[in-house]
């Protein structure tokens, strides 16, 4: 349980009658909550899951030490056909699924989860490879956080993109957006668009669409 407020005698109020009523034990200021580790600083907050990606790493057990600077290839598009499929695929569906998690604190790695996970009912070689290349780039990345400013402004700052027909097997689009509450990043989207557009315009008008949704 996290308790968390500006009124430092109301929560030592909390815990104490939580304490009568319950049997707990007071770990502190929040360090480590469900794999997501976090640090106060005179800057403001960092959160980030080093410790979880380094467990996921073991558990992927890749035979190598490289490490890439980019989570995917500039302008790959995945096809259900692409490569042989793999003989046992629970590995890879427990890695996409480690990877959503991590896109908690990885907005970095939002948009390859979205495009390996519509791969995880039949995933092939190619796809596993792409998938390494991920684990990879985290590797690299390995201690990226996100920092909340102790002095930020209330100002709302957004940005959405699209990319038109990116889904060759359905010629769909995907939307994307990142939403700033002055200097936090506090929400992140990738998405693939319900319906064809027919142009780039269209596309972007979409996303737009989707991100106002979000901010409303």
């Amino acid at each position: 349980m996290i308790i968390t407020g500006d009124d430092p005698e109301y929560i030592a109020f909390v815990k104490a009658r939580l304490r009568d009523q319950f049997l707990m034990t007071d770990l502190g200021p929040l360090q480590y909550f469900l794999g997501i580790e976090v640090s106060s600083t005179s800057d403001g907050f960092y959160i980030s899951q080093k410790k979880y990606i380094q467990d996921l790493l073991a558990r992927a057990a890749l035979g190598d030490e490289r490490t890439v600077e980019t989570p995917m290839e500039l302008n790959v598009k995945l096809k259900l056909t692409d490569g042989d499929p793999l003989s046992d695929p629970t590995c890879y569906r427990h890695l996409v699924g480690s990877l959503f998690y991590l896109a908690v604190t990885r907005p970095d790695i939002s948009y390859p989860v979205h495009i390996l996970s519509q791969f995880v009912s039949a995933p092939t070689t190619v796809h596993y490879s792409h998938l390494l290349r991920v684990l990879r780039y985290l590797r690299g990345t390995i201690t990226r956080r996100l920092l909340f400013p102790r002095s930020s402004s209330l100002q709302l700052q957004c940005y959405s993109d699209a990319t038109r027909a990116s889904d060759p097997s359905d010629r769909r689009s995907l939307s994307a957006y990142c939403v700033f509450l002055g200097g936090s990043l506090i929400a992140w989207k990738t998405k693939k668009q319900t319906a064809v557009s027919r142009s780039s315009v269209e596309a972007e008008l979409r996303a737009m669409a989707l991100l106002t949704a979000e901010v409303t």
